[in-house]
């Protein structure tokens, strides 16, 4: 029951809405979360368990740090301030206590679920090269759908209440059903408890213009999702398949592919989440804007996977940034090479955990490592260059502004961005490295004309569908950048003239969609992460 499906589209929500909109205010919530936990289990059955669990344990903590911090509210009425000093350092260390329990219990089931079996396979293997004794055994554990993006969301929820942005919710429902909203519990965007919860608690009714406005981007999202990504689904995989077999031109010309795809798919899936949680009159977090307008690979992240790239942010820059180990570095750092040196070394000790992160977060394999190290060292070196770029930018001020520099630096950055997914979508670290030896040292663009196209899966009329649909995507795009709204321009038409693009929106997906005979139907990307 995945969102692109007749199932979800025609089926399951239609019925939730109505449910929904039946259901007075008080009774709608309960109707979103009985939604949610329905959705989950069609996926992953019993394993319901494990989000219901996550839910029990970050709602328990959040009331339990909330507690201590107002005994100590308490208490400290009346003390000295040396009293009062002593008193909250105690206080603070029950908080943390509670914190880092709790937070052993949700990354430690994730953990346990998604990465066990890398580890003991690895551990294993460097036992074996010293000569040790030791083989750890690999267990085999049933995934939850979505488990990486809601142990995020339950982490941020009891980190935020423990430095008291905000306050424990009281009502378990409350806090379930941000756990558990449906359209977004599967690839996310990760929100935070005070962006979505009061939303999604308030039971507001459906309008006609959230109906109608959500519907549209659910339409978007199913033109990029169905008629783009999934026709370059078997091309991709045929090619990163049998990258051994294929000039490196075509390699590259695969990764470009699959970098459409996964774009398409992604940012698809977002618009069908968030047009959906609109229906609802929820405002979800945006997760994409323009990234392939970037000008360097920094701007690309703040631009693509918005709501990962800003966990990250503010639950590990940011902590590691100000932690005393780091704060000296800079200092040492600043004595021995100045300002520049002692902001290389406290952003060179910030991000590596970051990146590690992000790229185990995708997956359990070395080549999600690998691509994350690649984005670690690409904005270390733009961070390590920034006064030969300052020069640079003073000595050729005029060039530096121009449109044609500004689209070099947006082709530059693709051609990085596609690099990364190259090696992100390989079929692990050994593959990745052989794909990018062939595409770098044996690369012949003759090989593209001679392409046998259907060993691939397509034919001209795919490539030419995805061609246009490609072009409609960027155009929409640029729109948005300058700020214009396609879905509000269609609803100030005319009733003709918007009933018009009402059906194409629905007939482009119906008609160019890459479904039926012929076809297979193609797994959610993110939904395996």
């Amino acid at each position: 029951m995945a969102y692109h499906t007749m199932l979800f589209l025609l089926v399951f929500l239609p019925l939730i809405l109505i449910c929904y909109q039946i259901a007075g205010t008080k009774y709608r919530p309960y109707v979103l979360l009985a939604a949610g936990y329905i959705f989950f289990a069609s996926f992953s059955g019993i394993l319901l368990l494990y989000l219901f669990g996550a839910t029990v344990i970050m709602y328990a903590a959040g009331l339990w740090i909330d507690h201590i911090g107002q005994e100590f509210k308490e208490k400290k009425n009346g003390l000295a301030r040396s009293e009062v000093k002593q008193l909250k350092k105690k206080f603070t260390g029950k908080k943390r206590a509670v914190l880092c329990g709790s937070l052993v219990l949700l990354v430690g089931v994730l953990f346990i679920v998604k990465y066990y079996n890398f580890f003991a396979e690895n551990l294993s293997a460097v036992f074996r090269l010293l000569t040790l004794p030791i083989c750890l055994k690999s267990i085999r554990f049933l995934q939850p759908i979505g488990i990486s993006f809601y142990t995020l969301q339950a982490v941020s929820y009891v980190v935020d209440i423990y430095e008291g942005k905000n306050r424990a919710e009281r009502q378990f429902g409350k806090v379930a059903l941000y756990m558990a909203f449906f359209p977004q519990i599967m690839e996310g965007p990760i929100s935070r408890f005070d962006q979505t919860a009061d939303q999604l608690w308030k039971g507001t009714a459906i309008s006609s213009e959230n109906l109608t406005m959500g519907a549209q981007r659910v339409l978007w999202g199913l033109f990029k999702k169905i008629v783009i990504a999934d026709r370059l689904d078997r091309a991709v995989g045929v090619a990163f398949l049998n990258y051994q077999s294929y000039d490196g031109a075509i390699l590259a010309l695969a990764a470009v592919a699959y970098t459409v795809q996964l774009y398409n798919e992604f940012s698809g899936c977002m618009d069908i989440v968030i047009g959906v949680a609109e229906m609802f009159g929820v405002v979800l977090p945006e997760n994409f804007r323009q990234p392939f307008l970037s000008k360097n690979v920094s701007e690309f992240w703040r631009r693509w996977h918005i709501t990962l790239g800003a966990w990250l942010k503010d639950y590990i820059f940011y902590p590691v940034s100000l932690t005393g180990w780091v704060q000296k570095l800079g200092t040492r750092a600043k004595a021995r090479f100045g300002k520049h040196g002692a902001k290389v070394a406290v952003s060179a000790a910030a991000l590596f955990p970051v990146w590690l992160l992000n790229g185990l977060w995708h997956g359990q394999h070395w080549n999600y490592i690998f691509f994350g190290m690649y984005y670690f060292v690409l904005i270390m070196a733009g961070i390590l260059c920034e006064p030969l770029i300052a020069v640079f930018y003073e000595k050729c001020g005029r060039l530096v502004k121009s449109k044609g520099y500004a689209v070099f630096q947006i082709v530059r950055t693709s051609v990085l961005v596609v690099i990364g997914e190259m090696i992100f979508r390989a079929n692990g670290a050994k593959a990745a490295i052989v794909m990018l030896k062939t595409v770098f040292g044996h690369s012949h663009m003759t090989a593209l004309g001679q392409m046998d196209l259907p060993s691939f899966g397509i034919d001209r009329a795919d490539i030419a569908i995805v061609l246009c649909g490609v072009i409609l995507v960027t155009v929409v795009g640029l729109l948005h950048e300058r700020g214009i709204s396609i879905r509000r321009k269609i609803v100030t038409l005319p009733t003709p003239a918007r009933w018009c693009c009402y059906y194409v929106m629905i007939l482009l997906p119906l008609i160019f969609g890459a479904f039926g005979d012929g076809y297979l139907e193609v797994e959610l990307i993110y939904a395996n992460f």
